[in-house]
């Protein structure tokens, strides 16, 4: 039984770019990387309609990802400040806070 060959997504983006060239046909493209030309007709169909991604701002993504990360940590302060208070209070009414000092 013959393995699968697998193919890193640079690959794939080389293939489909000489696909794209159209220097040479698909059946030379195929017969040349051992792919059957529908996959190359997929890859290029993929390839195309994921084009306008390589050119997204990157770091507008990532200003979204510090302001999550900014929210959720302001979050958990918070939290930490509520149970903090409740803790103390806890230790007040139960005498504790006495015995510890």
């Amino acid at each position: 039984m013959k393995k699968r060959k697998r193919y890193t997504a640079k690959q794939k983006a080389q293939i489909v770019l000489e696909l794209l060239k159209e220097e040479k046909s698909v059946a030379q493209i195929s017969s040349e990387y051992g792919i059957h030309s529908n996959q190359l007709y997929r890859w290029k169909k993929q390839g195309i309609s994921q084009f306008h991604e390589a050119f997204e701002d990157r770091h507008k993504q990532i200003h979204e990802v510090e302001q999550e990360h900014q929210k959720k940590l302001d979050q958990l302060y918070s939290e930490i400040g509520r149970l903090t208070t409740q803790v103390n209070w806890l230790k007040k009414k139960s005498g504790i806070e006495q015995i510890e000092k």
